[in-house]
């Protein structure tokens, strides 16, 4: 359990990754279709006139009447946000090879806030060995939104897309479901949704490809950075969720990432500790970076106590690769 000195280091580095998100305190709280309009730059100009509404809760409630709009075009603005991202950031990832012990807690967190089934994993952990005389270690492996992604390159109606923040979404209103994107992906980092996952949608919800919920029956899904918690100012799920701190988020841009515990260069992260990037020889030039598994925290055996033989059995056959 972290003791308090440590609880106070941990907001203390989430308030500093807040501030170099360059969105402050005040465009947090303001909720609804307000928060994306004000990240965006535009200016106030409602007009003043408020109308009463029964909300689902069954409250009398005010808004102003420029907030009303029909479902369908709340929808559309938040596509058009989503496509648009957040402006003068490139978003990035850092893995620390040598802290990951199979917790799974990452994919727990993903899991939940996604509304993903069980068998659906957006972020996956695997055992990998580099040759018959190296040591085993464990290997997360979310999307790697690549700044020359080949499934976007792939897409024969525009339904993935890279955004100028270096985030690759997925619209599922438009995918349909050929799997040439999982085709294109070398990573194997999609996963296509063969049923309707049947999950209960909170009221008055609206679809944002920023969250993919619900996952839609005949269309991919993949991770995507989180993408609803950055625009409020909120580290991806994977990284608060991590009880090691094995995964560090932030502005490349910046030159600044966390893991929530600490805060640190991006540039110097890579330098000391040798940081490279997955099958860069590809050329897809990911912004997922690793640091390698050297002077590990944990022995690789660890990663499977506690765990039943379904996920036992997906390691057993492991050797070099």
């Amino acid at each position: 359990m972290k003791d308090k000195n440590n609880s106070k280091q941990v907001k203390s580095s989430r308030r500093n990754f807040l501030k170099k998100m360059g969105v402050g305190a005040g465009a947090i709280s303001i909720a609804g279709v307000g928060g994306p309009a004000i990240l965006s730059g535009r200016e106030n100009t409602k007009s003043g006139k408020t109308v009463k509404l029964l909300s689902p809760e069954g409250n009398l409630v005010e808004v102003d009447q420029d907030d009303i709009k029909p479902a369908r075009e709340i929808v559309a603005d938040l596509k058009e946000e989503a496509r648009k991202g957040l402006p003068n950031r490139k978003f990035g990832m850092v893995i620390d090879l040598a802290k990951c012990k199979n917790a799974r807690k990452c994919v727990e967190a993903c899991q939940e806030g996604h509304m993903l089934p069980k068998d659906h994993e957006w972020i996956k952990l695997y055992l990998l060995q580099d040759d018959m005389h190296t040591a085993k270690y464990w290997f997360p492996r979310p999307c790697f939104h690549c700044d020359k992604p080949m499934c976007v390159s792939v897409c024969p109606v525009g339904a993935t897309y890279k955004r100028p923040d270096g985030i690759v979404l997925v619209d599922n209103q438009r995918c349909i479901g050929c799997k040439f994107c999982m085709t294109g992906c070398p990573y194997s980092a999609r996963v296509f949704n063969w049923k309707d996952p049947e999950v209960k949608l909170p009221e008055g919800h609206a679809y944002d490809p920023e969250t993919n919920i619900p996952p839609v029956e005949g269309t991919v899904g993949k991770c995507v950075f989180c993408a609803d918690n950055l625009r409020k100012n909120l580290l991806p799920r994977c990284v608060t969720a991590c009880p090691m701190g094995v995964i560090y988020f932030g502005d490349i841009l910046e030159d600044t990432v966390t893991n929530g515990e600490e805060t640190v260069r991006f540039s110097k992260l890579m330098l000391d500790r040798a940081g490279f990037r997955y099958r860069e020889e590809l050329g897809t030039l990911p912004s997922v970076y690793y640091l390698p598994p050297n002077q590990r925290m944990f022995p690789v055996e660890r990663g499977l106590d506690g765990y039943d033989e379904d996920i036992k059995g997906r390691y057993k056959k492991v050797g070099p690769r």
